[in-house]
């Protein structure tokens, strides 16, 4: 997986720019490393060979794989125009973070196993084949706990629905799919058009008309600012 790159990128960023200042004082030109095509770009050699043996480990067969995957809608429906877990392929997330953190393992299959039994001793099928209602039916036993015990003191089959709720809402809006459908847009560059005319007579302040020309012109917002050896803004 690789949705911490972005967290890494503005940590790096933080770094380059530093470097810069510095390079600005010492007259060095440095040479920043372009970003790579790579996934996984910014890793440590150890962080890529972890990566790869966890990519070769089956944790979970086809049948709870499939089961995962239901769940997952269940408790995220899926809707338009982004799409769901599975575009946001929850599913292999959720695989990924069971490998990467063995401790989840148990509560993770041992509540699939749970919800096969209990859909079979309910309704004579397994989970993933019984009606939308009856798979409501069986996790509405399971989804709300009481908030007055410790999970960890609560049966296995509730904390594995609470695991797999924070899974898969975790992996769903840590996605390009679900970032998308919070609407988030990042950092966008704005248009400034200086301090408000009101503000500067409140201060008796003005701006130069000259400098205001070169510093408030929406149609030059995209060159790159030149200085002269003194410092002063020539463009």
């Amino acid at each position: 997986m690789d949705r911490r790159k972005s967290i890494q990128t503005i940590i790096m960023g933080a770094g380059a720019s530093a470097l810069m200042f510095h390079g600005c004082k010492t007259d060095t030109e440095l040479e920043l490393p372009a970003p790579s095509e790579s996934p996984y770009f910014g890793r440590t050699p150890e962080e890529l060979k972890r990566i790869e043996k966890l990519k070769e480990i089956q944790l979970f067969n086809a049948h709870e794989m499939e089961t995962i995957t239901l769940l997952s809608t269940i408790i995220l429906p899926p809707k338009e125009p982004h799409g769901g877990p599975i575009e946001a392929e929850v599913p292999e997330f959720i695989e990924f973070i069971a490998k990467d953190i063995p401790d989840l393992e148990l509560t993770l299959k041992g509540g699939l196993m749970w919800l096969d039994h209990a859909s079979n001793t309910q309704f004579d099928k397994e989970f993933k084949s019984a009606s939308l209602e009856q798979q409501k039916q069986i996790l509405d036993t399971i989804a709300f706990h009481d908030v007055d015990i410790p999970l960890d003191d609560q049966p296995l089959e509730i904390q594995f629905f609470a695991l797999m709720r924070n899974l898969t809402v975790t992996g769903y809006y840590t996605s390009k799919v679900g970032i998308a459908d919070l609407g988030y847009k990042g950092n966008q560059p704005n248009v400034w058009d200086g301090v408000p005319q009101d503000v500067l007579d409140q201060h008796g302040v003005a701006y130069d008309p000259k400098w205001i020309a070169k510093c408030v012109d929406q149609s030059k917002r995209n060159e790159i600012a030149e200085w002269d050896e003194h410092g002063n803004l020539l463009t």
